[in-house]
């Protein structure tokens, strides 16, 4: 029988498993191939047994293709609230080359995950979730900012992931867990520049030392005019 080089979530997916069941599969597969079932709840250890035992064998002794970090989940969540936030700016009527602090942010974190490639397995997405306070005060900077070289502007952070819900069902969580419009900060272009590079000089190394899959990554910090490539990680 050949050996899975990533999981089967899309076999699972067509059999009829539900889309929560299917990304606990892919939560469990990834942490035990990164710390070893040992380390997991006897529960998951049990569901993923299960999972498993649905999946015919492979025959075919060719593994399936290596899953691209832009369908990884948390890439996938981050894009979702970016794409929300910049529809939003759309219809804001905002001058020319003024951006929100709050898209940039996503954009600078996404630019990282395409750089370094971590594995964003369980043990990388739990860790990012301390990602949320440094957004907040990268924001608040944002926010002190606007006030002298931008302008501030309401966005409901829950909007668009209630409609999300109410078409079907995921996983994705708040970007920011408030209710109703917010404050939502916006730079004009003459403090876009110093602001990128604060946000830069503070995720770079926050990102590689807080996801467990780059703890031993040697890879320098991407170059100022480095940007995602669109075929990255797929």
């Amino acid at each position: 029988m050949a050996k899975e080089l990533t999981h089967r979530g899309d076999e699972l997916k067509s059999l009829g498993w539900s889309a929560e069941d299917v990304a606990r599969y892919a939560e469990l597969w990834e942490y035990r191939q990164r710390w070893g079932a040992m380390n997991l709840e006897r529960e998951d250890r049990l569901f993923l047994r299960k999972a498993e035992a649905a999946l015919p064998a492979i025959l075919s002794g060719k593994a399936a293709a290596r899953k691209g970090l832009r369908d990884k989940a948390y890439v996938r969540w981050l894009q979702f609230h970016l794409d929300a936030m910049q529809a939003a700016e759309a219809e804001f009527g905002l001058p020319d080359g003024a951006q929100g602090a709050w898209p940039m942010l996503l954009e600078e974190e996404l630019r990282l995950l395409d750089y370094y490639q971590p594995v964003l397995g369980l043990p990388d997405t739990l860790k990012a979730k301390g990602f949320d306070p440094v957004r907040e005060e990268l924001a608040d900077m944002a926010t002190a900012l606007a006030a002298s070289s931008g302008e501030m502007r309401q966005y409901d952070f829950m909007a668009a992931l209630e409609a999300l819900k109410a078409k079907e069902s995921t996983r994705f969580r708040p970007l920011r867990d408030l209710a109703g419009a917010q404050p939502y900060p916006v730079l004009h272009a003459d403090a876009l520049v110093s602001f990128r590079d604060q946000v830069r000089a503070r995720l770079t190394p926050l990102l590689r030392e807080t996801l467990p899959s780059l703890a031993n990554s040697e890879k320098p910090e991407p170059p100022a005019d480095w940007s995602r490539d669109p075929g990255a990680g797929s």
